[in-house]
């Protein structure tokens, strides 16, 4: 197995996905981002608030998946209390889509206006100290793709986001747009995985899902809230091959409905310690969405097998 497929990129031509449904298609993203700017960010809560809750009714499927998710991360909370864990989750995932939306290309400036701070901001500057580039490690918590950009113009480090393509390309025109320092770059690119190394060793930042298996060999199972599910390796393969550490990260929704990153300890990785930095990774992760419950946004069976 060769680099790219140990870090669980796909072969040129194949696309592995989790989940899709209808309402993931470019028209609608552009009709939310004309709404979501005709109206100044109180209305647009109040308008994410009714747009949830007519999606608990227009996404029954998900709305089980997530009904499940959290069953098993609020051990012992069941009926109402669960009802209302999600909505919730619904309600936290269309604030930060409509942030998004409205945020995404916005200056620096402005971005402060909805940040209040960082916490662990000295694990930044041990992770950059030996100039070896730097992975960062977040997962669907929060506003992952808002921090990320936070992150960039923190830093002053170019930052390259892997992600899967979109079903739609009409979706990766309108939400991948490069800029203001961040770079997209599709795991199904077939020379994906040498850009990302060679991005490393210029001291750039190289931003992942950890929570977001590939589906295929790179996938390692690993206990989560008492049961085993799957993430991906790739992170800790590009951390072994290039000497860069793994910085745990966050961007998480505050009751002011602004936004704070919660920055951990590096992850350093050996020969031979991929799968312990995994372990690691999967520990903080756990951590963090118990303590932010409802805004894990993951409208899948987690704990299912992951789905090519």
């Amino acid at each position: 197995m060769n680099v790219s497929e140990a870090a669980g990129f796909p072969a040129p031509g194949r696309s592995r996905r989790w989940y899709s449904h209808p309402y993931n298609r470019g028209r609608y993203y552009r009709l939310a981002r004309v709404a979501a700017q005709a109206l100044p960010r109180r209305g647009r809560r109040t308008l994410a608030g009714v747009l949830a809750r007519v999606a608990l009714r227009l996404l029954p499927v998900e709305r089980e998946n997530v009904r499940q998710n959290l069953r098993r991360v609020l051990r012992g909370v069941d009926g109402p209390s669960l009802d209302a864990a999600v909505a919730r989750t619904f309600r936290k995932f269309a604030l930060c889509f409509a942030d998004l939306l409205t945020l995404n290309r916005a200056p620096g400036a402005r971005l402060d206006r909805y940040f209040e701070g960082a916490e662990g901001e000295e694990h930044l500057a041990a992770a950059a100290a030996p100039e070896r580039g730097l992975i960062v490690a977040t997962a669907h918590l929060g506003n992952w793709e808002l921090g990320g950009r936070i992150l960039a113009m923190k830093w002053g480090r170019p930052t390259h986001v892997v992600l899967s393509a979109e079903e739609d390309p009409s979706v990766e025109a309108f939400l991948r747009r490069d800029g203001h320092g961040v770079r997209f770059v599709t795991r199904e690119a077939p020379t994906a995985s040498l850009a990302l190394l060679a991005a490393l060793r210029r001291n750039e930042i190289v931003a992942v899902q950890g929570d977001r298996a590939t589906g295929g060999r790179a996938d390692v199972r690993l206990p989560f809230f008492g049961d085993a599910a799957a993430f991906p390796l790739g992170p800790f393969v590009l951390a072994r091959a290039s000497g860069a550490p793994v910085l745990p990260a966050f961007c998480v929704l505050g009751e002011a409905e602004t936004y704070r990153i919660f920055l951990e300890p590096p992850i350093w990785v050996g020969a031979g310690g991929e799968e312990t930095g995994l372990r690691r990774l999967v520990a903080v992760l756990e951590r963090y969405v118990a303590a932010y419950p409802d805004q894990w946004f993951n409208f899948y069976d987690f704990w299912g097998p992951a789905r090519g």
